[in-house]
């Protein structure tokens, strides 16, 4: 037979968690083909392995790439350090059902990279489609963005044909393509569901044969009622769950994460299906927003703005930022300012990869009003990261056989002038896993590694022909350098590619070769095939 690419003399670690063997590998039309000793076949492209570790394709079950790939389909981030498909609409955050708000926001980019307006996952997916992206893409659906849809930013329960509403627009959805339901109920308006409501929802999901997602409620020192939380709606909706990123927030809370862990087995013993995920970094990030309590959030932009201009208002913020108020938990309360870094703030690029508690001091300013005056100045768009979790727990949750690899991040590609400090699990979370947790550490097994990287997230989904190197499966490949692959990407300097991949296939497509793009588009849009239970 004559393969499109041989890929010979690979040690093959094929993502089930075996031991790794001797094989070659033949791609066709897309798929493996063959595997094993083919050393009497030919190859119109054949890639001599030998020292490398050839694997399948790393699947980020966490990622927020929605409108980016639409934008920069590229993915560089992503595709240089092995990632081949993207999950996106996590955090109850999703690019539909579209809003009012949202399709405002959206107008500005469909103008400027002259792209068509959506109004349902299918037609979402049929634009990535279309534009092709180098990665492949699947999509959950967030509650946060149905719940804006039907009842703006309102902090109060639905009604009855609201809840019937928002039911409709996750079952479309779903019959879309989607994945399942994804809830981030620390922010607002996703937290401002009570767990009701997300049963509600989750039961749609659940009939499609779709799973749950969350970022629960509390990370910090209400972690075990949040967990508590999460597993008790995978189990009224009869649905698998899965919870983001997950960690132990704050001093006060690490080690909690032993407990969770245990939470996680039992409710697997009573049936329930829950698994979860980690990027190999000790802080977070999200918005500057996210610290403000949800009450400020209630009505939108423009009555947050009004709520940090005035002096009583802003009193009331800051007592609940620093003591933390009931249903909702303060990361300031939990780490303080000194632990806050800024990562991008339009306008003031001075302020990126400084912490918040050192930039009030040398103003000679309290550090909350500084936070509100900013947030005013600039209308809320200020990222932060946060240094909150101890790396005992980063690497407890990583080695659990609950957990599988997410960056929480998007693909992107530097350009020249850019700005902006992102977390660099963006550039290297993958790597830093194979790096510093399998080579440096011995905390996993490197066949163990790429299992929580490609078959356990492929399971998860339910992508039966991705995840794993056997005949017949998509191609989605890496070949990397195990005594050289790394991260280089730091918080000062995160946007850096890392080093030891050499190549990356996607559906039998050359798209990273000797460390560099090759421009192919190959990905494709992963659709649930939709069944009702």
């Amino acid at each position: 037979m004559s393969f499109d690419i041989l890929i010979k003399n690979g040690r093959v670690v094929d993502g089930t968690g075996n031991p790794w063997f001797w094989a070659d590998v033949g791609i066709k039309d897309g798929r493996i083909a063959a595997m094993g000793h083919l050393s009497g076949e030919e190859g119109k492209t054949i890639i001599d392995s030998s020292g490398l570790v050839v694997s399948p394709g790393f699947i980020d079950v966490h990622t927020h790439s929605d409108t980016v790939l639409l934008i920069n389909p590229r993915g560089d981030s992503h595709i240089r350090q092995g990632v081949t498909t993207n999950i996106i609409g996590n955090c109850g955050g999703s690019a539909v059902p579209v809003s009012d708000q949202t399709k405002r926001r959206y107008e500005e980019m469909l103008k400027k990279y002259d792209l068509e307006e959506w109004t349902t996952l299918g037609e979402f997916l049929e634009q990535l489609e279309k534009r092709g992206t180098s990665l492949n893409v699947g999509s959950l659906v967030g509650n946060a963005t149905v719940r804006r849809a039907v009842m703006g930013m309102e902090k109060r329960a639905p009604t009855v044909g609201e809840l019937e509403e928002m039911k409709r627009l996750v079952a479309e959805a779903m019959e879309d393509g989607a994945f399942g339901l994804s809830t981030g109920l620390f922010y607002a308006p996703s937290g401002f569901a009570d767990t009701d409501e997300v049963v509600e929802l989750a039961k749609v999901a659940a009939k499609y044969g779709g799973i749950y997602v969350s970022h629960i409620r509390g990370e910090g020192d209400t972690l075990l009622e949040a967990l508590g939380e999460a597993i008790e709606i995978g189990e009224r909706a009869d649905l698998p769950v899965h919870i983001s990123h997950h960690k132990a927030f704050g001093k006060s809370n690490w080690g909690k994460v032993k407990e969770t862990l245990k939470m996680m087995k039992e409710a697997r013993k009573r049936g329930i299906e829950i698994t979860c995920d980690a990027y190999a970094w000790r802080a977070g990030a999200t918005g500057l927003t996210a610290s403000l309590p949800h009450w400020v959030h209630e009505g939108g932009a423009q009555k947050l703005t009004e709520r940090l201009k005035d002096p009583e208002t802003r009193q009331r913020i800051r007592k609940d930022m620093a003591e933390g108020t009931p249903g909702w938990e303060s990361v300031v309360h939990e780490m303080g300012w000194e632990n806050v870094m800024i990562s991008s703030c339009p306008g003031h690029e001075e302020y990126e990869g400084r912490r918040v508690a050192e930039i009030a001091a040398e103003k000679g300013v309290d550090p909350y009003d500084f936070v509100f005056d900013l947030l005013v100045e600039v209308q809320g768009r200020v990222g932060m990261i946060i240094f909150g979790m101890h790396p005992d727990d980063v690497s407890t949750v990583l080695k659990s056989p609950f957990t599988m690899m997410a960056s929480d991040s998007s693909a992107t590609t530097p350009t020249p002038g850019q700005t902006g400090k992102p977390h660099p699990r963006g550039y290297g979370n993958f790597v830093k896993v194979l790096g510093k947790y399998v080579r440096e550490e011995g905390l996993l097994t490197l066949e163990e590694a790429v299992r929580k990287m490609t078959s356990m997230p492929a399971q998860k989904l339910g992508l039966l022909d991705r995840g794993l190197l056997r005949v017949g499966a998509w191609a989605d490949v890496v070949i990397f350098d195990p005594e050289k692959v790394a991260s280089k990407a730091t918080y000062l300097n995160p946007r850096q590619f890392p080093v030891g991949v050499n190549v990356v296939i996607v559906n039998g497509v050359i798209t990273v070769e000797e460390g560099k793009h090759t421009e192919a588009r190959a990905g494709k849009v992963l659709r649930r095939p939709p069944f009702i239970k």
